[in-house]
């Protein structure tokens, strides 16, 4: 008889915890009796748009450089990124005393480019649509000598992106379910790996746009399925595959993937705005989506909500919620 070990337990988010602590921020569980009375369950959101960096990613990039080796460290990071990571990766290797190049896509969000150059690293551009990120990215670490750390197919990023849903659940207590955007699968993996350890019947929903179902498909054919590179306006969605690490946590421990349309996306983004006074960027915005849309059925009594993100200027914002792509 053969035994898989996890690539994280709720062990190594723990221990992911205690490293951040006091250098990545405890985002606010925020609550709206408005969003209850919608949607018919009590909803508490994790709110990681307040996260450094706008975005929970800088939770799993700080986590794994800083299990770096000194000697590479001293070298440099290399990561690539359509925007979020990026900037995680930016910053942290400032935090550390290091630099950092990023790989991102031509058609990255202008604000993340200049929020990734204003943490110090140098960006280097590629075409989403012709090139592969992956190989493209390993090719320029291998060339400069530089430590790569991928935004999801790493243990110590998934175990770092797991400390949202650890701090959610330390602050909620216990949840009937807990709805995570999916991209790569990295918060998903790691948001699982936490709530299936600590509530093993918790419900976990993974929320994609429609353009992008790459994960949904993947779990019904239970093996990793290939799509185009989807255009969506949750650029930070916009994968053709699943992680292959990712995956293997996420076929055990997701229960099912709602799907949501731009627009719904940007009801979402309007909602939050006007009712909850908070910015929250298309990607973030797509748990609350499915939500409010009844993407994900009927919901139980207590629901968790992770909003992954809330990096966007202030001009797509209003061209977004004004109902333009």
């Amino acid at each position: 008889m053969t035994t898989t070990t996890p690539p994280v337990t709720l062990d190594d988010v723990r221990d992911a915890a205690a490293r951040l602590k006091g250098v990545a921020h405890r985002t606010p569980v925020l609550r709206s009796r408005t969003l209850d009375a919608l949607v018919g369950a009590e909803v508490f959101l994790k709110c990681e748009n307040f996260q450094r960096v706008g975005a929970f990613k800088f939770r799993g990039a700080y986590n794994a450089a800083s299990r770096l080796r000194p000697e590479q460290l001293a070298r440099g990071i290399a990561a690539y990124s359509s925007g979020n990571h990026a900037q995680a990766v930016a910053l942290a290797a400032r935090e550390l005393g290091t630099t950092a190049v990023i790989l991102m896509p031509e058609d990255a969000p202008r604000s993340k480019m200049d929020a990734t150059a204003g943490y110090g690293a140098e960006i280097v551009t590629y075409d989403r649509y012709t090139g592969d990120r992956i190989a493209i990215g390993e090719a320029l670490a291998a060339e400069r000598g530089l430590a790569l750390i991928p935004p999801y197919e790493h243990p110590h990023v998934i175990a770092g992106q797991g400390t949202a849903a650890l701090e959610l659940l330390e602050e909620a207590g216990e949840l009937d379910a807990l709805v995570t955007p999916v991209g790569g699968g990295g918060l998903m993996a790691g948001s699982a790996t936490v709530a299936k350890g600590l509530y093993p019947a918790i419900r976990m929903i993974g929320v994609e746009p429609e353009a992008g179902d790459d994960t949904k498909r993947s779990l019904e054919a239970d093996r990793r399925i290939e799509i185009p590179v989807p255009r969506t306006i949750a650029d930070g969605q916009a994968l053709h595959t699943p992680g292959e690490l990712t995956f293997s946590v996420n076929r055990r421990l997701v229960d099912e993937i709602a799907l949501v349309g731009d627009d719904d996306i940007r009801d979402a983004m309007r909602f939050a705005f006007e009712r909850l006074k908070i910015v929250v960027e298309p990607s973030g915005a797509t748990p609350l989506a499915a939500l409010l849309n009844g993407r994900t059925g009927a919901l139980p009594r207590r629901v968790g909500v992770i909003v992954s993100g809330g990096n966007i200027d202030a001009e797509r914002f209003a061209r977004l919620c004004g109902g333009a792509g």
